[in-house]
């Protein structure tokens, strides 16, 4: 399910977004108001419960306003639709990102300390992996979070053209692990199937239907072979992990290695710092 944030008003999103909304002018005679304690943040604070508890399919005006005691029209007073409500959603998680780290003078230390807590902000948040990165929200969150990742590259004196294509790539890397990681969680839940079970189902009938398989992916076998006798140990904490999420995990580690690595070589090499 992906969903594309931007689709509502756009006048009304940014100001929103920015609370930038001018007061409406004052009516003459007595009109009743919205009741008391109802706000644009409590009704997105409520609106980011549901998508952490239910997932994304599950968010509606009407499950907001259920939450909050109220109908749904009543929040059409503050939020125009859903469509606005998502990306007010969306902006305001990323206000859970660090705006900054202790170590940003020392750039690997702190690109590896902001993997590590988008990643986490991913997984608690899973919902904002299926809002597709096509259309951006535009909200000052979400560009506070994408400062913070490129002052920490700044450290590097690469070439900003570069820095540009650098940021791209550890977003997408962060991103693409992150989902992965929790479809892992997920999948067992959706099918009624664990991991193991799904894969000795499947694996057992390859040499059923594929007897030439090692003939046909030789590069393949010969990795997995090479690998077997030694895999890496989990982490402290990882033991009990699901076999998907403990190889994503695991991906993560080493790709964002390789990938710092790749930072430090184009340092030397263009002269960086």
């Amino acid at each position: 399910m992906v969903v594309f944030a931007g689709q509502g008003d756009a006048r009304r999103s940014m100001s929103l977004l920015w609370r930038a909304e001018r007061p409406e002018p004052p009516r003459r005679g007595p009109a009743p108001g919205p009741r008391p304690g109802l706000s644009v943040d409590a009704i997105v604070t409520a609106a980011i419960a549901v998508a952490d508890e239910e997932g994304m399919a599950a968010l509606s005006m009407r499950a907001v306003g259920e939450r909050l005691g109220r109908t749904a029209m009543a929040l059409y007073t503050y939020v125009p639709g859903k469509s606005e409500l998502l990306d007010l959603m969306y902006d305001a998680v990323h206000a859970e990102l660090p705006a900054e780290y202790a170590d940003a003078g020392n750039w690997r230390t702190g690109l590896t300390d902001w993997a590590h807590h988008t990643l986490a902000f991913h997984l608690r948040h899973p919902w904002v992996l299926q809002v597709s990165q096509a259309r951006p929200v535009l909200g000052p969150h979400e560009y506070a979070a994408l400062d913070t990742l490129v002052r920490l590259l700044t450290g590097t004196g690469l070439d900003a053209r570069l820095l540009r294509r650098l940021v791209g790539a550890l977003s997408h890397f962060v991103r693409g692990c992150a989902g992965t990681v929790a479809e892992a969680r997920q999948a067992a839940a959706v099918t009624g199937e664990s991991d193991e079970e799904w894969w000795f189902a499947r694996s057992a009938l390859l040499g059923e239907v594929a007897p030439d398989f090692a003939d046909r992916y030789p590069g393949l076998i010969a990795m997995e072979r090479a690998s077997a006798p030694a895999p890496p140990s989990p982490a402290p904490g990882d033991e009990a992990l699901p076999h998907l999420e403990r190889e994503a995990r695991e991906t993560f580690t080493a790709g964002l290695d390789v990938l710092l690595d790749g930072i430090e070589a184009a340092i030397r090499r263009t002269g960086g710092r």
